[in-house]
């Protein structure tokens, strides 16, 4: 499994990028290995993260050469501050299995265990 954290500081949208931004994001839904997305804001506003997990390498590395997609980084300096992406391999995931997540919870919950 592997995901992509898109870090960024927002800067003024409009009707362009969020157009744009809905046939990306139907993009990344369609393309196979696609698993889910999460966000944040930071307390203050100044920046934000959308990490994107996907399946397989092969399947992250389609999305991103998706014609929607490249034409979106294109423009990112009409709509952005800045960014900064990691591109990440998930080794291991677990909790104490009361949260749903989109990674597999890899650890069997114990009866009594503390977390």
């Amino acid at each position: 499994m592997y995901c992509a954290a898109f870090i960024f500081e927002p800067g003024t949208y409009d009707e362009r990028f969020h157009a744009l931004d809905a046939l990306i994001e139907e993009a990344a839904h369609a393309t196979p290995g696609y698993l889910g997305a999460e966000t944040w804001r930071s307390p203050d506003g100044t920046r934000s993260n959308a990490t994107y997990f996907w399946d397989n390498q092969e399947a992250l590395r389609a999305f991103s050469v998706h014609p929607k997609h490249l034409e979106a980084k294109r423009q990112y300096t009409q709509w952005y501050k800045g960014f900064h992406i990691v591109i990440s391999q998930v080794l291991r995931s677990y909790g104490d299995g009361t949260i749903a997540h989109i990674t597999p919870n890899e650890r069997a919950r114990e009866a009594g265990q503390a977390a």
